[in-house]
């Protein structure tokens, strides 16, 4: 089992160009935890995660990943992208095994075995389907056992059927794995029902969050499912109302 570290993101500022992205921004979470963060388009959730992946470097502030500062690539961290990102000129199995040593490897056919596609080891990501690709991107990002998790909108190109699948995969292995996760997602469903917690970005900074007490796996149809997601999503849509009306000119 993998042993997951704790993150930290200390009075993050990031600017670009005339936008500030982040303002002074204090994230943490704790070793195994898995924290979703949400927000609308704009928010900085993207960049944050950059920021912990070690593939953007703050203006101000301090990033901590296993209680040491972050000053380039996080070699403790995977990242897992929407798109999956696999080779096309590399087999299933050479994927999963990329950036790992020759000790490693043996973890290649039992991450595939455990994202159900043992089978396909030989094949070209051409002839899998979207959410195949996907299970491969996910394996690929554990075969490393991460002490970080980032997941940046990884079911977001997904049909229904698919991401409601993948959410239950995710969820599986990492609680096997003991890493910690940190998911951006612009669907507050997925987020109770795959997080410890929910934070919600607006305005370059954390500006609530919520600690999601119920039982796994997370039952939709349980009440109190329903009243955190609507909970979550009025403020999401209040916070992206705050945001754009501080935006606009003002008259004189």
């Amino acid at each position: 089992m993998t042993l997951g570290v704790a993150v930290e993101a200390l009075g993050i500022h990031r600017r670009f160009s005339s936008k500030q992205v982040l303002n002074d921004l204090n994230f943490s979470a704790r070793p195994g935890e898995f924290v979703a963060i949400v927000g609308r388009s704009g928010s900085g959730k993207s960049t944050l995660l950059r920021l912990l992946a070690g593939l953007d470097r703050a203006d101000r502030g301090a990033i901590r990943v296993g209680g040491q500062q972050l000053t380039g690539l996080c070699r403790l961290a995977r990242v897992m992208f929407q798109d999956g990102r696999l080779l096309p000129w590399l087999r299933v199995g050479e994927n999963v095994g990329l950036g790992l040593s020759n000790s490693d490897r043996s973890s290649v056919g039992e991450m595939l075995n455990s994202v159900g596609l043992a089978d396909r080891t030989d094949d070209w990501p051409a002839a899998l389907s979207g959410g195949q690709k996907q299970r491969v991107a996910l394996a690929r990002a554990l075969a490393a056992r991460p002490g970080l998790l980032l997941l940046d909108e990884p079911l977001g190109s997904l049909d229904a059927l698919t991401r409601l699948d993948m959410q239950r995969l995710i969820e599986a292995l990492w609680q096997h794995s003991g890493t910690t996760a940190v998911l951006i997602t612009h669907d507050v469903d997925e987020a109770v029902v795959l997080a410890d917690r929910v934070v919600l970005l607006a305005q370059g900074r954390t500006a609530m969050e919520w600690p999601i007490d119920l039982p796994r796996p997370r039952d939709r149809a349980d009440p109190a499912f329903s009243v955190l997601v609507q909970t979550i999503l009025r403020s999401v849509m209040e916070e992206a109302a705050a945001d754009r009306h501080a935006g606009e000119p003002t008259l004189a």
